[in-house]
């Protein structure tokens, strides 16, 4: 197992759905402690022992309620539905203040997640960073990685489209991309996340249209310079 150049505490917030467990499974590999966070501990806990069960013991992963996952995390990765979006950030609030958040959320907006549908705050980034205030520095990543292979031990021919507050938020969150095992790029700032979030509905649409399930984007005509 590698091991980062310095020890971040991760919280995955809302971590027992397939997404959490899967970026889960991979930082834990990796050599990151990962807190899952959940509304319901007990949850959190089982999903903890099953990915434990799935690295042999071989990780350092806790299940617990997504405030205290928050308050002892060093960075913390929301993957939960667009559903609980705002009732879960507005949850952990306090705990983010000085600490970069790391939205995954995709507005979705069921039946129709085929049909690109942005909240009045332009992506579900910007209404995270309206939401959370100016002590905490928002990034969105992953939207357009499907969760069907990051529980196995592959490579992912996916990119990962970072955008953010700031270039440290984006750059950190580079650093966790890599780490599991994605190549990520740096899309800019937070404005530029309503580009990114929309990709999922796209990229369902495909899946749908054409009989796949992990269906992603690729950067081209770019040379990749790597993160120290």
């Amino acid at each position: 197992m590698s091991e980062p150049s310095i020890l971040l505490t991760i919280a995955v917030l809302g971590g027992t759905g397939k997404e959490g467990k899967g970026l889960a499974y991979r930082w834990a590999k990796a050599g990151y402690h990962v807190h899952i966070g959940s509304r319901t501990r007990e949850k959190a806990e089982a999903t903890a022992k099953e990915l434990l069960g799935l690295l042999e013991g071989e990780a350092y992963i806790v299940g617990m309620s997504n405030l205290e996952a928050a308050q002892q995390a060093d960075i913390a990765v929301l993957t939960v539905p667009y559903a609980a979006h705002r009732e879960t950030l507005e949850s952990v609030k306090d705990a983010l203040t000085g600490k970069i958040l790391i939205d995954v959320t995709a507005p979705l907006v069921p039946p129709k997640v085929t049909k690109v549908q942005m909240p009045a705050a332009g992506s579900a980034a910007q209404e995270a960073k309206q939401i959370l205030g100016e002590g905490v520095e928002v990034a969105a990543a992953f939207q357009t990685i499907s969760h069907e292979h990051l529980l196995q031990d592959e490579d992912i021919e996916c990119d990962v489209l970072v955008t953010g507050t700031s270039k440290q938020a984006r750059a950190e969150t580079l650093k966790l991309v890599a780490a599991a095992g994605l190549t990520g790029w740096d899309a800019g700032p937070i404005e530029n996340s309503v580009v990114v979030e929309g990709l999922t509905s796209v990229l369902i649409n495909i899946n749908r249209q054409y009989g796949s399930t992990h269906a992603g984007i690729k950067i081209t005509g770019a040379t990749k310079q790597k993160i120290e």
